[in-house]
């Protein structure tokens, strides 16, 4: 299912948009202290899927429509769904070629065709910058913005950020 402005399954709910690199696939961890998680290959390439991801984020589809909003595009519903326990396919953003915007961040211009101004949303990303929590800021529509760090990922303080904000909507 590829994005669609403003189109969702499930209206009621807000969008919680899903980065994978850094939130569900791990890097930059020590290697003698490896997350648990269980290694998978995608065009040759290993990622180390978080086992605290699996965890987490099937619960999150409780208060969210869940939506990839990765550089994997829809190859993340190739891979993504069975490994952390989701019902997919998941509607995925789609990026221009260029992928850039005049805003200073690549995912901005796809989330906001995608999610329009007011939908209330939350994005989890390891590479949210000061672009981010710029237009964060000026959105019209409820924004939570939820950091995560690369080595680490999706963990139980984010979850709960996550579900108390959407609590409150």
């Amino acid at each position: 299912m590829k994005s669609t402005p403003e189109n969702s399954r499930q209206p009621g709910k807000p969008l919680l948009l899903i980065d994978v690199d850094g939130v569900i696939s791990l890097f930059d961890f020590d290697p003698a202290d490896q997350p648990p998680g269980n290694w998978l290959t995608v065009d040759g390439i290993l990622h180390l899927c978080s086992a605290r991801a699996a965890e987490h984020l099937p619960p999150l589809g409780n208060h969210f429509e869940l939506v990839w909003c990765t550089g994997w595009e829809e190859k993340a519903n190739d891979y993504l769904p069975s490994e952390m326990g989701l019902a997919g396919p998941l509607p995925y953003l789609q990026f221009e070629p260029s992928a850039g915007t005049t805003r200073g961040h690549w995912k901005l211009d796809a989330i906001d065709r995608f999610a329009g101004d007011h939908r209330p949303l939350a994005w989890i990303d390891d590479g949210l910058d000061a672009a981010c929590h710029q237009w964060a800021a000026e959105r019209p529509g409820p924004t939570l913005l939820v950091t995560t760090q690369p080595s680490e990922g999706i963990d139980q303080h984010h979850a709960l950020e996550l579900r108390t904000w959407a609590a409150q909507l």
